[in-house]
């Protein structure tokens, strides 16, 4: 099994997952009990995704023949940009589709309101400009305290931010009852995000990193971004410990005390991003990969909405 990370609460989450973003639906099932096999306990999961349903009968089929049990797995999702005036609603419909009766971790999964399109739909409204049509009708401290509500009534044992930058981070910690137990961030050693996790760990928020291996394939042909598996420092240093590019690059992830959710399609890559466990890099060798940030987001939303979300 892989280590896991404490929570604020108490809870607890294994410190590598997988992503099941734009996985084709008819993996999904052999792809989640091959991972509970190789010994994966936590899915990252989001409404946005359209596969939760997919999902929840693989899980459904997993504890029905007693491979895990429900407390034995982490399963996160994530409340969608047009559903943030519809939280509980939003969060029951993604219980109904996963099978559970609770969730492990809700996120809010980009720090934006937009026009509501129908509880599941999760569809990016977009204005007679072309542009993502934003609500400002709904604050994100609004979203947070209906986030808290899940927690009160049981349906969910966490909650969380995703995407969010610092500034946001800190309204959230100060307008918040419920302090968020993860922020989780695009971070890899492309992008990596120091100064944000640094300020999240040290107000207690476990850190987790979407595309951690900067997307690899997908990302290059979904947004024409660069992937950082090819780099030449990262080559090496992975021949130097007799492991692949994705496993020193996971490795790092960890050393640094962040959660990783690589995803990926293929059973064998399933094995391969498990095996990270049984070596360490090196300081002076930690130090090489810190140099070779280029602050290169790859995930790049104004890309699809019209709007650079992060300007």
């Amino acid at each position: 099994m892989a280590e896991v990370v404490t929570l604020r609460n108490g809870h607890s989450v294994p410190v590598i997952g997988i992503g099941v973003s734009w996985l084709e639906p008819q993996s999904i099932r052999d792809l989640i009990l091959s991972a509970l096999n190789i010994g994966y306990r936590h899915f990252d999961c989001a409404a946005n995704y359209h596969i939760e349903a997919e999902v929840g009968e693989a899980l459904a089929e997993a504890f029905l023949t007693g491979l895990v049990k429900r407390e034995e797995v982490f399963i996160t999702t994530k409340l969608w940009n047009s559903d943030h005036g519809h939280v509980l609603d939003a969060c029951k419909d993604s219980l109904k589709k996963l099978n559970l009766q609770y969730l492990d971790l809700y996120l809010v999964h980009f720090p934006v309101a937009t026009r509501h399109t129908g509880i599941g739909t999760s569809a990016s409204a977009f204005g007679d400009d072309g542009v993502l049509d934003i609500d400002t009708t709904i604050s994100l401290e609004t979203t947070w305290h209906a986030m808290e509500e899940l927690v009160n009534l049981g349906l969910v044992r966490s909650i969380g931010i995703s995407n969010y930058d610092i500034f946001l981070t800190r309204d959230c910690l100060a307008y918040s009852k419920i302090k968020p137990s993860v922020i989780q961030i695009e971070i890899h050693p492309y992008f990596q995000r120091e100064s944000l996790i640094d300020f999240c760990q040290k107000h207690g928020i476990c850190v987790t990193a979407h595309t951690p291996l900067s997307g690899g394939t997908a990302n290059t042909q979904r947004f024409g971004t660069m992937s950082c598996l090819d780099d030449p420092v990262i080559k090496s240093l992975a021949e130097k410990y007799n492991k692949t590019a994705s496993q020193l690059i996971l490795k790092w992830g960890i050393q640094r005390n962040t959660v990783v959710i690589p995803k990926t399609s293929k059973i064998e890559r399933l094995h391969e991003n498990f095996k990270v466990f049984d070596f360490t890099i090196h300081d002076e060798d930690m130090k090489k990969m810190k140099d070779i940030d280029r602050k290169y987001r790859t995930n790049q939303p104004a890309k699809f909405w019209g709007i650079d979300l992060y300007a």
